[in-house]
């Protein structure tokens, strides 16, 4: 076969399983049953690629897309021309033009929002698609309840506005038990009640599992497209999207109390054999990962030797038999053994975190079984 040149190159391999991305919507759209499955493709499809896995999401049945910002609106409609594709950061001022002119559908957070809104469908004379966002108690995006209370009284301010989404989001999903999911529940079901009749949204990926009576007419999940586990505690019902493996550049032995790395963090405890490998946090392997995450090789656990640098890390291989490992071998770091949330786990964070740090160092080779 020949030489893949560009593979040759790279320090670091990223797959990306795009059959197992459709996979996973398939089985969210289960737990839907009859209610409609969107996708959230913001942050570059979650740092795995926005066309490549819009397109999958498409082919896999999704009709309704979300993104945070305008410019990745306009960049998912040259991919999907006729996706619905909300903007989640809202109706940026100036750019009013753009969302008409690519059929982007502004999710309004705000009476000014809903104000240049209006006045955008009026100088045109045809009325315009949005999503009202209510804020039922995360204190971030959406209309406070004052302004739900503004519009109920003042229907006019909705003038030229298509409301075709009342939506909100949850903030402690991923708890099932915590108090909030019931509160924010009730407050939508006010905000509902009060706003124009339309097609409602409040599931995120963790909000999906919470029951169907959080379902309504859309669901919204972002992460468990992409492998993270919507169901924190128990088995991820979700298929593992990535796969991240990084050369070997050098192995070493080196005499006990020997230091590795910046810091002298590290000194060897025995005669130890120390292999550097070409990923960095310049990568997204984030730095406080040094000294609480392994590397994988047939099966076998390689833990971290020192600090993660820019471009490098450093892997005691120490237990390997000595031919069993050979610079321009790949380990992995992400893959089969130490999953994105086992990842996540060790480096005090969340799998969005460290799907979205991927950096766009490593070779990409997106699968489709």
């Amino acid at each position: 076969m020949p030489i893949d040149r560009a593979a040759a190159r790279a320090g670091a391999i990223l797959t990306i399983d795009l059959g197992a991305l459709r996979a996973n919507h398939q089985r969210l759209q289960q737990e839907l049953g009859a209610v409609p499955c969107a996708a959230v493709v913001k942050a570059d499809g979650y740092g795995l690629g926005l066309e490549q896995a819009a397109s999958a999401l498409w082919q896999a049945g999704a009709r309704s897309f979300f993104v945070a910002l305008p410019d990745e609106g306009l960049r998912l409609r040259r991919c999907l021309q006729e996706a619905q594709i909300y903007v989640l950061g809202g109706l940026f001022a100036g750019a009013e033009p753009d969302y008409v002119e690519s059929d982007l559908i502004p999710v309004l957070n705000s009476l000014e929002e809903v104000e240049r809104w209006s006045a955008q469908a009026r100088s045109l004379g045809k009325s315009l698609p949005a999503a009202l966002q209510t804020d039922s108690g995360m204190s971030r995006l959406g209309l406070p309840d004052s302004e739900v209370e503004c519009l109920a009284a003042e229907p006019q301010r909705l003038a030229g506005i298509e409301t075709c989404l009342i939506m909100s989001h949850l903030a402690c999903a991923d708890e099932p038990t915590h108090a909030q999911n019931a509160e924010q529940l009730e407050r939508f079901r006010w905000a509902r009640e009060r706003l124009p009749a339309a097609p409602a949204s409040l599931a995120n990926s963790s909000g999906i599992f919470l029951g169907q009576v959080f379902h309504f007419d859309l669901g919204r999940p972002g992460a468990a497209h992409y492998g993270v586990n919507p169901v924190p505690g128990k088995p991820n019902p979700m298929r593992q999207v990535v796969h991240l493996q990084a050369k070997v550049l050098q192995i070493r032995s080196i005499d006990p109390g020997r230091a590795v790395g910046y810091g002298a963090s590290f000194r060897a405890p025995r005669p130890s054999r120390i292999a550097t490998i070409a990923l960095g946090y310049a990568d997204g392997f984030l730095r406080c990962l040094s000294g609480r995450s392994f590397a994988w090789y047939d099966g076998q656990r390689l833990p971290l030797a020192g600090r993660v640098s820019m471009d490098v890390v450093t892997v005691d291989i120490s237990d390997l038999p000595e031919d069993r490992l050979r610079p321009g071998d790949l380990v992995d770091l992400l893959g089969p053994q130490q999953g994105v949330d086992d990842l996540a786990e060790q480096a005090g964070t969340i799998g969005y975190e460290i799907l979205t740090s991927l950096g766009r160092r490593s070779h990409r080779i997106y699968r489709d079984d």
